[in-house]
């Protein structure tokens, strides 16, 4: 997926998964009581961040493509030509799939 925004330093753009509409058991869940999802694909990247003592840069350690989970309320939400995205820095990525 190509997207027309490029995040600065150790920013990453994530397209979050869609909230569950159903439990195992097969109820559904109204909108209202749907949690926030926190999984997502990695959609752009920025190039890092340099380390203020070393001047050495410190680069992202994922890439577009990548599955991730993030903290609950971690990132900004933001619409791009009518898409929702979330940006969140490196730090707030838990980890990947």
């Amino acid at each position: 997926m190509s997207l027309n925004f490029k995040p600065n330093e150790d920013r990453v753009v994530v397209e979050a998964a869609p909230a569950e509409t159903k439990t195992a058991s097969g109820i559904y869940i109204p909108e209202t009581a749907q949690e926030k999802p926190q999984k997502g694909t990695v959609v752009a990247v920025g190039p890092g961040k340099y380390a203020d003592l070393t001047g050495n840069l410190i680069p992202i350690n994922y890439k577009a493509g990548d599955q991730i989970y993030y903290g609950k309320y971690s990132g900004q939400e933001l619409s791009i030509d009518g898409k929702e995205y979330l940006i969140m820095k490196q730090s707030d990525i838990l980890g990947s799939i």
